[in-house]
Protein backbone atom coordinates (compact mmCIF):
# COMPACT_ATOMS: atom_id res chain seq x y z
CA UNK A 1 0.00 0.00 0.00
CA UNK A 2 2.84 2.39 0.82
CA UNK A 3 4.34 1.97 -2.65
CA UNK A 4 1.00 2.77 -4.25
CA UNK A 5 0.55 5.85 -2.06
CA UNK A 6 4.06 7.06 -2.93
CA UNK A 7 3.35 6.49 -6.63
CA UNK A 8 0.09 8.47 -6.45
CA UNK A 9 1.85 11.19 -4.42
CA UNK A 10 4.58 11.44 -7.02
CA UNK A 11 2.15 11.56 -9.96
CA UNK A 12 -0.05 14.14 -8.25
CA UNK A 13 2.82 16.40 -7.23
CA UNK A 14 4.37 16.33 -10.73
CA UNK A 15 0.97 16.98 -12.32
CA UNK A 16 0.45 19.98 -10.04
CA UNK A 17 3.94 21.29 -10.85
CA UNK A 18 3.25 20.90 -14.56
CA UNK A 19 -0.11 22.66 -14.31
CA UNK A 20 1.45 25.52 -12.33
CA UNK A 21 4.22 25.95 -14.90
CA UNK A 22 1.67 26.00 -17.73
CA UNK A 23 -0.43 28.54 -15.84
CA UNK A 24 2.55 30.81 -15.19
CA UNK A 25 3.51 30.64 -18.87
CA UNK A 26 -0.09 31.26 -19.92
CA UNK A 27 -0.52 34.31 -17.68
CA UNK A 28 2.91 35.64 -18.69
CA UNK A 29 1.90 35.32 -22.34
CA UNK A 30 -1.37 37.09 -21.57
CA UNK A 31 0.46 40.00 -19.93
CA UNK A 32 3.00 40.17 -22.78
CA UNK A 33 0.38 40.20 -25.53
CA UNK A 34 -1.80 42.71 -23.72
CA UNK A 35 0.79 45.27 -22.65
CA UNK A 36 3.68 44.81 -25.08
CA UNK A 37 1.99 43.74 -28.31
CA UNK A 38 -1.22 45.67 -27.52
CA UNK A 39 -3.18 42.73 -28.98
CA UNK A 40 -4.43 40.49 -26.14
CA UNK A 41 -4.44 36.78 -26.76
CA UNK A 42 -7.94 35.37 -27.04
CA UNK A 43 -7.49 32.07 -25.20
CA UNK A 44 -5.19 32.85 -22.26
CA UNK A 45 -7.81 34.03 -19.79
CA UNK A 46 -9.98 30.97 -20.33
CA UNK A 47 -7.01 28.60 -20.11
CA UNK A 48 -5.86 30.26 -16.87
CA UNK A 49 -9.35 29.80 -15.42
CA UNK A 50 -9.45 26.11 -16.33
CA UNK A 51 -5.94 25.55 -14.98
CA UNK A 52 -6.88 27.28 -11.75
CA UNK A 53 -9.88 24.96 -11.36
CA UNK A 54 -7.68 21.89 -11.83
CA UNK A 55 -4.90 23.19 -9.56
CA UNK A 56 -7.34 24.14 -6.79
CA UNK A 57 -9.17 20.81 -6.77
CA UNK A 58 -6.15 18.56 -7.21
CA UNK A 59 -4.28 20.77 -4.77
CA UNK A 60 -6.97 20.14 -2.16
CA UNK A 61 -6.38 16.38 -2.50
CA UNK A 62 -2.64 16.99 -2.22
CA UNK A 63 -3.20 19.18 0.85
CA UNK A 64 -5.25 16.39 2.42
CA UNK A 65 -2.38 13.98 1.81
CA UNK A 66 0.10 16.40 3.40
CA UNK A 67 -2.35 16.95 6.29
CA UNK A 68 -2.26 20.64 5.46
CA UNK A 69 -6.02 21.09 5.95
CA UNK A 70 -6.23 23.01 9.19
CA UNK A 71 -9.57 21.51 10.23
CA UNK A 72 -8.36 17.92 10.03
CA UNK A 73 -5.99 17.97 12.98
CA UNK A 74 -7.09 20.98 14.98
CA UNK A 75 -9.66 18.85 16.81
CA UNK A 76 -7.43 15.87 17.44
CA UNK A 77 -4.05 17.37 18.31
CA UNK A 78 -4.81 17.90 22.02
CA UNK A 79 -6.60 14.62 22.64
CA UNK A 80 -5.30 11.51 24.34
CA UNK A 81 -3.75 9.01 21.98
CA UNK A 82 -6.56 6.44 21.78
CA UNK A 83 -9.24 9.11 21.52
CA UNK A 84 -7.25 10.87 18.79
CA UNK A 85 -7.12 7.73 16.65
CA UNK A 86 -10.86 7.22 16.98
CA UNK A 87 -11.54 10.85 16.05
CA UNK A 88 -9.15 10.65 13.10
CA UNK A 89 -11.11 7.64 11.90
CA UNK A 90 -14.40 9.54 12.23
CA UNK A 91 -13.04 12.67 10.55
CA UNK A 92 -11.76 10.72 7.55
CA UNK A 93 -15.10 8.91 7.40
CA UNK A 94 -16.77 12.30 7.00
CA UNK A 95 -14.24 13.23 4.29
CA UNK A 96 -15.09 9.99 2.48
CA UNK A 97 -18.83 10.65 2.79
CA UNK A 98 -18.38 14.19 1.42
CA UNK A 99 -16.18 12.90 -1.40
CA UNK A 100 -18.71 10.25 -2.40
CA UNK A 101 -21.79 12.49 -2.27
CA UNK A 102 -20.46 15.82 -3.50
CA UNK A 103 -17.32 15.18 -5.51
CA UNK A 104 -17.98 11.79 -7.09
CA UNK A 105 -21.76 11.62 -7.36
CA UNK A 106 -22.38 15.34 -7.90
CA UNK A 107 -19.24 15.81 -9.99
CA UNK A 108 -20.09 12.84 -12.20
CA UNK A 109 -23.56 14.24 -12.78
CA UNK A 110 -22.05 17.61 -13.66
CA UNK A 111 -19.64 16.01 -16.13
CA UNK A 112 -22.39 13.85 -17.62
CA UNK A 113 -24.85 16.71 -18.06
CA UNK A 114 -22.30 19.06 -19.63
CA UNK A 115 -21.14 16.34 -22.01
CA UNK A 116 -24.75 15.48 -22.97
CA UNK A 117 -25.53 19.14 -23.59
CA UNK A 118 -22.32 19.39 -25.64
CA UNK A 119 -21.34 22.51 -23.73
CA UNK A 120 -18.15 23.92 -25.30
CA UNK A 121 -15.89 26.67 -24.00
CA UNK A 122 -15.94 29.80 -26.17
CA UNK A 123 -12.22 30.43 -26.73
CA UNK A 124 -10.56 27.03 -26.48
CA UNK A 125 -13.47 25.04 -27.97
CA UNK A 126 -13.03 22.34 -25.30
CA UNK A 127 -15.99 20.35 -23.99
CA UNK A 128 -16.73 21.63 -20.51
CA UNK A 129 -17.30 18.10 -19.28
CA UNK A 130 -13.57 17.49 -19.68
CA UNK A 131 -12.79 20.57 -17.61
CA UNK A 132 -15.22 19.46 -14.88
CA UNK A 133 -13.88 15.90 -14.85
CA UNK A 134 -11.38 16.98 -12.22
CA UNK A 135 -14.20 17.04 -9.64
CA UNK A 136 -14.79 13.26 -9.47
CA UNK A 137 -11.05 12.63 -9.92
CA UNK A 138 -10.43 14.72 -6.80
CA UNK A 139 -13.13 12.76 -4.98
CA UNK A 140 -11.41 9.45 -5.73
CA UNK A 141 -8.05 10.84 -4.61
CA UNK A 142 -9.52 12.12 -1.35
CA UNK A 143 -11.14 8.76 -0.68
CA UNK A 144 -7.88 6.98 -1.46
CA UNK A 145 -5.90 9.16 0.96
CA UNK A 146 -8.61 9.01 3.63
CA UNK A 147 -8.65 5.21 3.54
CA UNK A 148 -4.86 5.22 3.82
CA UNK A 149 -5.01 7.51 6.86
CA UNK A 150 -7.78 5.41 8.43
CA UNK A 151 -5.69 2.27 7.98
CA UNK A 152 -2.74 4.02 9.63
CA UNK A 153 -4.89 5.21 12.53
CA UNK A 154 -6.23 1.67 13.00
CA UNK A 155 -2.72 0.20 12.96
CA UNK A 156 -1.49 2.77 15.50
CA UNK A 157 -4.53 2.13 17.71
CA UNK A 158 -3.91 -1.63 17.56
CA UNK A 159 -0.24 -1.28 18.41
CA UNK A 160 -0.75 1.38 21.10
CA UNK A 161 -0.20 -0.10 24.58
CA UNK A 162 -3.34 0.22 26.61
CA UNK A 163 -3.03 1.36 30.19
CA UNK A 164 -4.52 -0.98 32.75
CA UNK A 165 -6.25 0.31 35.85
CA UNK A 166 -3.82 0.69 38.74
CA UNK A 167 -4.93 -0.36 42.20
CA UNK A 168 -5.74 2.71 44.26
CA UNK A 169 -3.69 1.51 47.19
CA UNK A 170 -6.50 1.81 49.73
CA UNK A 171 -7.30 -1.91 49.68
CA UNK A 172 -10.75 -1.44 48.21
CA UNK A 173 -11.02 -3.00 44.74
Amino acid sequence: MIRLVKFVDNCLSWLLIFLMVVMVLDVSWQVFTRFVLRDPSSFTEELATFLLIWIALLGSAYALRQKAHLGIDILTIKMKTETRYVWEFLIYSVVILFSILVLIWGGSRLVSITLQLNQISPALRVKMGYVYSVVPITGFLMIFYSIYFMMNAYQRLKSHPRKTAEPSGNGIE
